[in-house]
């Protein structure tokens, strides 16, 4: 899957008197792995809603190539929320349904809503969704339903119903928050799995730093809406930690668990 540049111009959006996030600009070439860190309403959460256009920018732009994401409408703002996946902490699967049919959402996009709910998917499709659940060692949850299995595998799941839009950017919303250190590790793992193998662009909202510094190309550092920080994991220095969280970085680790990051 040939990806291009994803590019924000300015970006800006308001609730209201607040500036949730304040004027960013950033290149994100294909094939990239960024993590994106900062404390809590520092505008992580924010940033990557208005690249998803799940919220519209209050000003800037978003181009991914030369297609104008800020301007999309219609089937045409459909097409790219398909193209620009997205997963979130609380997994938002359907607990009722199981793993497969979860998976196989993913498709709805690609084909007729009222066919797809109605589990109208066809042979090729289940394939796609039975290999992918294969691939992230979730087989045999095929049939479960989705409210039985662990977080973990729930988050796995939600990354198989993501790949199968067939997107070329993957946006993780804090997909590790809820996670203990054993799950979390496998979902970093697949993560970055589907970035090396797949080449897909991989913009992953973080609280842990030693997990962006492990798993990401590259880290953005927000703090009051704004861009901290942005470079390489071995340029993220004890100094722009301090600079970032307000604390050094023995105090950020002896902090109880996301109560500095979370989103």
């Amino acid at each position: 899957m040939n990806g291009q540049t994803l590019h924000l111009r300015g970006l800006t959006r308001r609730f209201g008197d607040k500036v949730a996030v304040d004027h960013v600009s950033a290149d994100i070439p294909a094939g990239q792995m960024v993590g994106i860190i900062g404390r809590s309403g520092a505008g992580k959460s924010t940033l990557l809603r208005m690249i998803n256009r799940l919220q519209a920018p209050s000003s800037g732009q978003i181009l991914y190539g030369t297609t104008d994401v800020t301007a999309l409408s219609g089937k045409a703002l459909r097409d790219w929320r398909t193209a620009c996946a997205m997963i979130f902490q609380q997994f938002n699967l359907i607990p009722r349904l199981d793993v497969l049919t979860n998976v196989l959402v993913g498709r709805l996009n690609h084909r007729g809503t009222f066919a797809s709910l109605l589990g109208r998917f066809t042979a090729a499709e289940r394939a796609m969704a039975l290999a992918a659940l294969d691939r992230f060692d979730l087989l045999e949850t095929a049939l479960v339903r989705a409210g039985q299995i662990s977080g973990g595998q729930q988050q796995r799941v939600a990354i198989c119903r993501a790949l199968l839009q067939q997107p070329q950017l993957l946006l993780a919303d804090e997909p590790i928050a809820s996670l203990d250190p054993r799950n979390a590790q496998v979902v970093m793992d697949a993560l970055r799995r589907i970035n090396r193998e797949d080449g897909l662009t991989v913009l992953c909202n973080l609280h842990h730093l030693d997990t962006a510094r492990h798993y990401c190309d590259r880290i953005i550092a927000m703090q009051d809406g704004r861009f901290m920080f942005d470079g390489t994991p071995a340029e993220l220095t004890a100094e722009k930690v301090r600079e970032v969280y307000g604390v050094t970085e023995d105090e950020f680790h002896s902090a109880p668990s996301g109560s500095l990051a979370a989103a």
